[in-house]
């Protein structure tokens, strides 16, 4: 018996809709995309009880839409394999913050890129850490030798002053001491309160005005020296300091598998560094944090932008970005060689109108601000 016309459309119905949200469904052959994504790439991909979400799900679903292009979604392992699948033609697109790296433009196709980002690394810190940091930074010989160009030059200007004004015969001078009077001109000098006293002519206030000009110069220079010892150049377990990737030598490192990240780790092992990055492998970047609060990997190397998802999911903890901006890269769709040249036309033409309104950046910014 033929089934009946509700029937019939209640199936249509069903079959546009699982197409919508990325469920196979019997539809013509060759007519729906096959979209590859990897889970745990938060947040560019991930699945969520049961629902794809992130930048990249969100900005493919977006063109998909307005250019009317039905779908499913077809899960992968890892990054690895998804630029396998795609390459190969097994599926037709791939969707993800994928790096478009030289090696990967010498065998992939890619869209137009929305957004550029590099790879960081990523330490846990603790407030021990950061008393030894300050500490060494107090004791170093550069800190040390701006400390004593500041007395010295204070030193030579409270000499100056000395004779100029004829201190060492002041009535305070003969009361107190030449040692305890010159003391007293030394302090005033190099702290600044009471310096409208240690000076009667033109000379004597002109050095009063150089020591100032000593004293504001000194203090900017410590607290620069500070500022990049102590705050922006953190100190990786209180001891070495992680200023370039072959610091990372020794270290138990973690990345995702298959990405841009472990294969910078891989090309570091083989060229020699030693003793060679022990490589965590990671299944989903979420995996960093409890790594890293229980001391299972010294860092972990990842997308800057997934860095900084991490950091946001725990607040509280210690996270610092000890590098970043290392092999800045664009980032893009990758196609299968025979997807028609008319739909990939289509897809750079949409992605390229939703990054110029904002769109990709109003994305990024969501998911950067989800709990």
């Amino acid at each position: 018996m033929p089934p009946s016309l509700p029937t019939l459309l209640g199936q249509a119905l069903l079959a546009t809709a699982l197409v919508l949200i990325g469920v196979p469904s019997e539809a013509e052959p060759g007519a729906i995309l096959r979209v590859g994504v990897t889970d745990g790439s938060q947040p560019c991909s991930f699945r969520d009880g049961g629902v794809w979400r992130g930048l990249a799900v969100d900005l493919w679903s977006r063109i998909a839409t307005e250019e009317a292009l039905p779908y499913v979604i077809q899960a992968q392992p890892d990054t690895r394999t998804l630029l396998q699948a795609v390459r190969r033609g097994d599926i037709d697109l791939a969707v993800g913050c994928l790096n478009v790296s030289p090696e990967r433009l010498k065998q992939v196709r890619f869209t137009l890129p929305f957004q550029e980002g590099g790879q960081a690394v990523m330490v846990q810190r603790s407030q021990l850490d950061v008393g030894r940091a300050i500490l060494l930074s107090l004791f170093s010989p550069d800190l040390l030798r701006l400390l004593g160009g500041f007395l010295a030059a204070t030193a030579t200007v409270s000499i100056a002053l000395w004779n100029i004004e004829g201190l060492g015969r002041h009535p305070s001078t003969e009361r107190d001491g030449q040692r305890r009077s010159f003391a007293r001109v030394f302090q005033i000098l190099a702290t600044g309160p009471g310096t409208n006293t240690v000076a009667n002519t033109t000379r004597g206030h002109t050095l009063v005005v150089v020591s100032y000009l000593i004293r504001i110069v000194s203090a900017s220079l410590l607290v620069s020296f500070v500022t990049l010892n102590v705050v922006r150049q953190p100190q990786f377990g209180g001891q070495n300091s992680i200023r370039s990737l072959e610091d990372l030598a020794g270290m138990r490192v973690a990345a995702r598998r298959g990405s841009v990240s472990k294969e910078l780790l891989e090309t570091l092992n083989r060229g020699g560094v030693q003793p060679p990055v022990r490589i965590l492998s990671l299944q989903t970047i979420e995996q960093a944090s409890s790594l890293l609060l229980s001391d299972g990997t010294d860092a972990v190397l990842a997308d800057e932008l997934q860095l900084d998802y991490v950091s946001k999911q725990l607040r509280g903890a210690r996270f610092e970005r000890v590098l970043g901006g290392i092999n800045t890269e664009s980032q893009a769709f990758a196609l299968a060689p025979d997807l028609p040249d008319a739909i990939a036309e289509r897809i750079d033409l949409r992605l390229s109108e939703l990054k110029r309104n904002g769109v990709v950046a109003e994305l990024r910014r969501r998911e950067l601000a989800a709990p």
